[in-house]
């Protein structure tokens, strides 16, 4: 592949960091809460370990850096790279090898390049907007019959514990592998055939961004569950419910069925 310099540097410096971190440290010290990040969640001394690397890797690249511990690092560049350079911390520091790196190139705030890495194996997925590419989704168009990763189910909350079983009812198959670019990716080479956060808005900006140039340049489509455009934007507060699936008429159905079970099952 012919990864952006700051993607590949980002990407190599979190392959090496999570090895040594995973090596040198149990994993209650990996486990550990030692901040909470600029997306206001608690941050895991492993997210850190490994973010520390990274960001030293960068500073040799001309690049805005937008990461959920740091926060927004302003370059005054007109590229900005949105990464999370462990997806799946609950997993890396459990020893559930299902983490990764994940991170998408913006250009003047249009994602452009990504590029998502499994960080227990070093197998990566790479795709450039307007570059032919090896990923092919399933190409299935239909919830019955699919397989789907979903998030896991809120039963405390009804809207969302009534959208994640409508879904799961539909489906042929679900998965709960708590790695929401991971799972992006594996919809984008065709592995699933989609993956969704069933109406909760738990993802941040990194959760999804990279999908949107991965699944679409295999064919798929990226939506989020309300309508909302997924786009740049540093302010780490939003969230979207997001779904990333084989076809964009599969990514229309699920929002579909997410938005209408979520919206019945909402208190009077």
């Amino acid at each position: 592949m012919e990864a952006h310099p700051a993607l590949a540097a980002a990407a190599s410096a979190a392959l090496d960091a999570y090895a040594a971190a995973t090596a040198e440290h149990d994993r209650a010290t990996l486990a550990a809460v030692v901040a909470d990040g600029a997306d206001g969640t608690p941050t895991m001394r492993i997210d850190v370990l490994v973010e520390n690397a990274v960001l030293a890797a960068l500073s040799k690249h001309p690049v805005n850096v937008l990461t959920e511990e740091t926060g927004w690092v302003d370059k005054g560049s007109a590229l900005t790279l949105v990464m999370d350079p462990v997806d799946g911390s609950a997993n890396a520091a459990a020893g559930v090898p299902l983490a990764a790196f994940s991170a998408v190139v913006a250009e003047d705030g249009v994602f452009t390049e990504a590029l998502t890495v499994w960080l227990d194996t070093g197998r990566s997925w790479w795709a450039a907007a307007g570059v032919p590419s090896r990923l092919r989704t399933s190409g299935r168009k239909e919830l019955a019959g699919a397989a789907v990763s979903l998030l896991r189910p809120h039963p405390a909350n009804p809207g969302a514990a009534a959208a994640w079983w409508e879904v799961a009812q539909r489906a042929a198959r679900v998965r709960i592998l708590s790695t929401s670019c991971l799972e992006g990716a594996l919809v984008a080479q065709g592995a699933t055939d989609a993956f969704a956060d069933a109406a909760t808005d738990t993802h941040r900006l990194m959760d999804i961004a990279a999908s949107v140039v991965l699944a679409e340049v295999a064919g798929g489509a990226v939506r989020d569950v309300f309508g909302r455009p997924i786009g740049l934007d540093t302010d780490l507060t939003k969230r979207w419910s997001g779904v990333v699936a084989a076809t964009p008429e599969l990514a229309d159905e699920l929002v579909t069925v997410l938005r209408d079970a979520h919206l019945a099952a909402r208190p009077a």
